[in-house]
């Protein structure tokens, strides 16, 4: 992970975003919402324009801030899911703001008992992951499958804020989570079906390809 000044100068270097896009960022800073760190939101999103994906799969939409990123940096067709009934409608309110509504579908429940309603859908060029940090490899389990062959499935917040290398961390429900991450990741790294490479941009993005 890079270093706060370091960060903070590369923050200054990124263009302005649309008013409405700016005005969710303010609103999540505020309300402590968590969405993707400015940094890594721009190096993920230049990584999709490298893909050039058609159909994108995320899982925690929140206020749809990355979901409305995706999109407009893409031109695909999103599918979301949120399971926090004032995220959703305000995820449905944002998405409508910015005139998304056509490309971006917000699926409201757990994505853990959601993955059935899926199984019709065509295959998705790339999987997102950026829910729940405990939970992450149930999500890659239930969904990976509606990834296709040579897609992407990226994992945000592996490094989770650096606990991830710390020896000693006072905290019980940190130290657990980041545990469940550690190990999280040592499963992604080996996973035989998947190249995977951990940057160390934002909070950790793992970038994995569907072999």
């Amino acid at each position: 992970m890079i270093s706060q000044q370091l960060d903070s100068y590369l923050r200054e270097l990124i263009p302005t975003r649309k008013a409405e896009v700016e005005q969710i960022e303010a609103y999540a800073a505020e309300h402590e919402i968590p969405i993707m760190e400015l940094v890594g939101m721009e190096c993920f999103l230049q990584q999709l324009k490298l893909i050039k994906p058609q159909r994108i799969l995320e899982i925690g939409a929140a206020i749809g801030y990355s979901a409305i990123r995706m999109a407009e940096a893409t031109g695909a067709a999103v599918v979301t899911i949120e399971r926090d009934q004032v995220r959703y409608e305000q995820a449905i309110e944002n998405i409508q703001k910015l005139n998304l509504a056509d490309r971006i579908h917000v699926h409201f429940g757990d994505a853990l008992e959601l993955a059935q309603r899926l199984e019709s859908d065509p295959l998705y060029d790339v999987l997102f992951i950026d829910a729940a940090k405990g939970q992450y490899q149930r999500f890659f389990d239930l969904y990976s499958p509606f990834v296709k062959q040579g897609g992407v499935i990226f994992s945000d917040n592996v490094l989770f804020r650096g606990f991830v290398a710390e020896e000693d961390i006072d905290n019980k429900r940190l130290l657990k989570l980041a545990q469940k991450i550690k190990r999280y990741n040592q499963w992604l790294m080996s996973h035989p079906g998947y190249e995977t490479m951990i940057l160390p941009v934002g909070d950790g993005l793992a970038v994995s390809i569907k072999k």
